[in-house]
């Protein structure tokens, strides 16, 4: 009888797998130990700063939540990053506002672009306003000039924060945990994705904002509940949904949904 090939053990993951699993694992028991929505926003960023020391990034663009979080961490002396993306497409007052943060805060603020070449590539094939074209082009746009540019932004982050609120939109209102995580793009190495102001009203961020005298975004005077690109985010009317103003051209009634709901371009929400 011919003998049986001998079976043999599984070589062992290698050292980098076998670091990611251990990474993956120190979140899980982080986020299942720690009572987030217990504790206030101030006490979220000074949590991550010490659980995270320089791996953990304020990702914003500079609204209330964002520009509150930015103060709190400052305030507290906490080594939080703080970066943003430039879709190459922002309002003029948002160039200019990143400067006056830096120069309040004696801080650089990261700034991470789109590859030129996949914008290139993109134009060219569907046009320039390519967003007006449909939805699903919309979030094509979304996702190579500001979700890849994001995904480098949390190269080698562990704690990625952002400003999302509940009361921003019905959507948001019930997928915006305090804590949860997500993969990093390309890998299967998890990031903790923290929302520290969830709970956090408009009128608490306002009231702090005036309190603590925290700089305000220009365009919030001129009608914005949500800042954006140039053309893809708009004024807001009075009695509309908060995120309305957002790629206004599908709030028709020709649009499946209501007009504040499922509306992201894409880092929040899987599209």
């Amino acid at each position: 009888m011919t003998a049986l090939p001998q079976a043999h053990p599984a070589p062992p993951a290698p050292p980098e797998d076998s670091l990611i699993e251990d990474h993956n694992r120190r979140l899980e028991q982080l986020l299942e130990q720690t009572d987030l929505e217990g504790m206030s926003p101030a006490a979220v960023l000074g949590w991550a700063d010490a659980q995270f020391p320089g791996r953990a990034v304020i990702s914003t663009s500079f609204q209330y939540s964002g520009l509150v979080m930015i103060h709190m961490a400052a305030q507290a002396g906490l080594q939080l990053r703080w970066a943003t993306v430039d879709t190459l497409r922002l309002h003029p007052e948002t160039y200019a506002f990143i400067k006056d943060l830096e120069a309040q805060y004696q801080r650089p603020i990261e700034v991470h672009r789109p590859d030129p070449d996949q914008v290139r590539m993109m134009v060219e094939r569907h046009g320039e306003y390519l967003f007006f074209d449909s939805k699903f082009k919309q979030e094509h746009c979304c996702q190579i000039r500001k979700v890849r540019p994001h995904d480098q932004l949390l190269r080698g982050a562990h704690c990625w924060i952002a400003g999302n609120r509940r009361d921003q939109s019905g959507h948001r209102e019930g997928h915006t945990p305090k804590g949860s995580l997500v993969a990093e793009y390309g890998t299967p190495r998890k990031i903790l994705k923290l929302f520290p102001m969830a709970d956090w009203s408009e009128k608490q961020l306002l009231e702090y904002m005036e309190a603590h005298q925290v700089p305000r975004h220009p365009l919030y005077d001129q009608g914005y509940t949500s800042i954006g690109c140039l053309i893809c985010s708009t004024p807001v009317l009075p009695g509309e949904p908060k995120r309305a103003g957002r790629w206004r051209w599908f709030n028709g009634a020709n649009t499946a949904e209501p007009a504040d709901d499922k509306k992201e371009c894409g880092l929040h929400y899987s599209i």
